[in-house]
């Protein structure tokens, strides 16, 4: 049987989606406002710009929308009131226009693609963002995509599926600075810079053993048959791995080092290899203990001051 292939994929894929922070701010807000304790999603407009590869999303509004829990093909989307809201938004700022459409999720629903196709009468080809509100690691709550028409090798036509394409947060100064003091009032003063550095380590280890999990089970599934080889995403992984350093190969470490016999290394490619890695322990002990030895001179500081207002207040 032929492989099928995907048009406009190639297209899609080189496109790239910035979320703006309000968008998200809009969707937890609906979220939290309509569903919330519940296992139901929200339904909302996406409005924004398109600038050569990149879809800029700007502000969004939400939907009236009903889906049947028994029946996920039964649903309900109020048209007028997205013609009603599209007209006024346009009034506001005629730059921004309809990109497609969100759902909370978590995952994509059997009834997206009918979606997607009802908001083909308000732009050619619609975005669907699916936003995470329960989001529990650090990772990028979004994930784009657009639906595309799969075609065989030999010319005849499959069904509609979905295509992913990269998504990032972004914001513009004014948010940016407003983001900034946010996150200064809800800071917690007791915590130090060293805690901090640390759960942003530890949280940023977590997502990549993650990510690396994820990897793993696909490739054992492609070896074991459960799913067909993609050759774009191998290549995705092979241009990932190269770009990884490989401390324990000589010649990427010393190139004018060669080993006296193929396959075994010189004992001088083996003392360069370990003297980088001992370089690289010193410089990361270094660099940590700096960190360490000033949260502790600052914490000496503040128990001086604090000793120091005792003293005061009691005279």
């Amino acid at each position: 049987m032929p492989a099928a292939t995907t048009t406009e994929s190639l297209v899609q894929t080189k496109l790239t989606v910035t979320v703006a922070p309000l968008v998200l701010l809009s969707v937890v807000d609906h979220y939290n406002r309509t569903v919330k304790g519940t296992r139901k999603r929200v339904v909302g407009v996406l409005l924004g710009q398109t600038s050569g590869s990149i879809i800029r999303v700007t502000n969004s509004f939400a939907v009236p929308f009903e889906e049947d829990d028994r029946d996920a093909s039964v649903w309900f989307l109020d048209h007028n009131y997205i013609e009603l809201m599209n007209d006024m938004f346009k009034t506001i700022n005629a730059r921004e226009k309809l990109v497609g459409w969100y759902h909370t999720g978590p995952k994509r629903h059997s009834a997206d693609l009918e979606i997607s196709d009802l908001f083909k009468r308000y732009t050619p080809n619609p975005l669907l963002v699916v936003v995470d509100v329960h989001l529990r690691s650090i990772n990028v709550p979004t994930d784009a995509y657009f639906a595309v028409e799969e075609i065989k090798d030999d010319g005849s036509t499959t069904a509609r599926t979905f295509v992913h394409t990269p998504s990032v947060i972004e914001a513009e100064e004014a948010e940016e600075i407003g983001v900034e003091h946010l996150l200064r009032d809800i800071r917690d003063a007791a915590v130090g810079t060293l805690s901090s550095r640390l759960t942003q380590q530890l949280q940023s280890l977590k997502g990549l053993h993650h990510r690396l999990n994820e990897i793993a089970t696909y490739l054992s599934k492609v070896v074991t048959g459960e799913l067909p080889v993609n050759h774009v995403i191998l290549n995705k992984l092979q241009d990932m791995f190269n770009l990884l350093p490989n401390l324990s190969t000589p010649s990427a470490i010393s190139p004018h080092l060669k080993s006296s016999s193929p396959g075994a290394p010189s004992a001088e490619s083996e003392q360069a290899t370990s003297e980088l890695m001992r370089a690289f322990t010193v410089k990361t002990n270094d660099e940590l203990m700096t960190v360490y030895l000033s949260s502790l001179i600052r914490a000496i500081i503040a128990f001086h001051d604090l000793i120091e207002n005792k003293v005061e207040q009691s005279v």
